[in-house]
């Protein structure tokens, strides 16, 4: 193990992985970018538009579960290869699609390869890396949803608004094709190879009893709530609110999101690992704090009437909520067996949003058309403050469970 971490093949690892996160969230925000081409193409409704995002993250958090199962099983190479090559393709398809229903079938198979991915790939990157580095390792992970969905935005909103938003499926869906092909090649983890027990379909029951695990997933379930309506809607805030174009709003929001979670993810891995040499409850602490301050800088850029000012606010809501990403990844590889760990992520998925994301986008699309995007996404916002009170308690019930310093 101190070999193998010692030399270039974990980073070949990183790379390929973060390569292929940074295409997930690129395939699936793009969805967001085009949604003020799609409202107007198919003539759709706010509560159709959050339904889209919506009907993907359900069959995303559902196909979930059954993924894990096979992979603490299987060669998970094998199952991350694969789920980018069909996601890909299903993004593909998005762009040829005749009507709403269509859409919605196409942007639910994205689910299906997303699910596989997502299921297996944090452990297996993790295990590549000494508990030591996990907290920055996993931040650079986690970096790819704000990179990705910054791409995606700048990406959706250019091509769309030049190309159409057919066009800019077919564009972004080629990289992951190939990046998933080289994926089905990649070693297994000495940590994992060297474990040949495998847990039944019932070890799932083991797992909701793990308390730390479960507060872990419950606070990640109201940040992906607040971040999963934020990154459905606020473009289509900036076209409302501020009168700029889809290209625009799709380059302003990107912007903003790429370099706050750049940032938020090195700052919340970085103070995790180096409060993990003083306290063992490090990833909570950043997790609550993470929580806490986004708020106020949420609330301000909702309140100015001046474009630079909401980006500015907006930037620092984004770098504080980004921050507990990497983190929260490294506690459950901590707190899980490693014989477990797909299972872990896989009812982590199905958690998180099922209460977060899976919802978020279509409820705030109801509140926005009863009374407005920004009382929306306002609501949105306000809710980080229960992942704040959530993050206190998983650090004192690990503190009691996982008897840490």
């Amino acid at each position: 193990m101190v070999t193998m971490t010692a030399s270039n093949y974990p980073r070949k690892v990183l790379f390929l992985v973060f390569g292929l996160s940074l295409f997930n969230y690129i395939d699936r925000q793009v969805l967001y970018a085009v949604f003020p081409l799609l409202k107007a193409d198919l003539r759709l409704s706010d509560a159709q538009l959050g339904f889209l995002a919506s009907s993907f993250m359900i069959v995303y958090m559902c196909v979930a579960p059954f993924v894990g199962y096979f992979g603490d099983r299987v060669r998970r190479p094998v199952i991350i290869g694969a789920s980018a090559i069909f996601w890909s393709i299903s993004t593909l398809f998005s762009g040829l699609v005749k009507n709403y229903g269509q859409l919605i079938m196409t942007r639910s198979a994205v689910g299906v390869g997303e699910a596989g991915y997502g299921t297996v790939c944090p452990s297996f990157l993790a295990e590549w890396f000494p508990v030591e580095r996990r907290a920055r390792i996993m931040a650079l992970y986690a970096l790819a949803i704000p990179a990705g969905s910054a791409v995606g935005y700048l990406l959706g909103g250019f091509l769309g608004q030049h190309f159409g938003w057919r066009n800019a499926f077919f564009i972004v869906a080629v990289p992951g094709m190939l990046l998933g092909i080289i994926a089905l090649f990649l070693k297994e983890t000495p940590e994992k190879t060297q474990r040949s027990e495998h847990i039944a379909f019932s070890g799932y029951k083991a797992l909701l009893k793990n308390r730390t695990f479960l507060l872990i997933c419950l606070a990640q379930s109201i940040g992906t709530f607040s971040v999963g309506g934020m990154a459905a809607w606020m473009p289509s805030y900036f076209v409302r609110t501020f009168g700029v174009s889809v290209a625009k709003a799709g380059f302003l929001f990107g912007a903003v999101t790429v370099a706050a979670g750049l940032a938020g993810n090195f700052a919340g891995g970085w103070a995790a690992d180096w409060l993990h040499k003083r306290t063992k409850r490090s990833y909570f602490i950043v997790g609550y704090m993470s929580f806490f301050l986004s708020i106020p800088f949420g609330v301000a850029a909702l309140m100015t009437s001046d474009l630079n000012l909401a980006l500015a606010m907006l930037f620092f809501a984004e770098f504080f909520v980004f921050a507990y990403s990497g983190p929260y990844h490294a506690a459950i590889v901590e707190v899980v067996p490693v014989t477990m760990r797909s299972m872990a992520f896989a009812l982590d998925i199905f958690i998180i949003h099922a209460l977060g994301d899976a919802i978020s986008p279509f409820l705030l699309g109801v509140v926005s058309d009863s009374i407005g995007l920004t009382a929306a996404i306002f609501i949105a916002m306000i809710y980080l403050l229960l992942g704040g009170v959530t993050s206190i308690v998983a650090g004192e019930t690990y503190k009691k469970d996982f008897h840490a310093a």
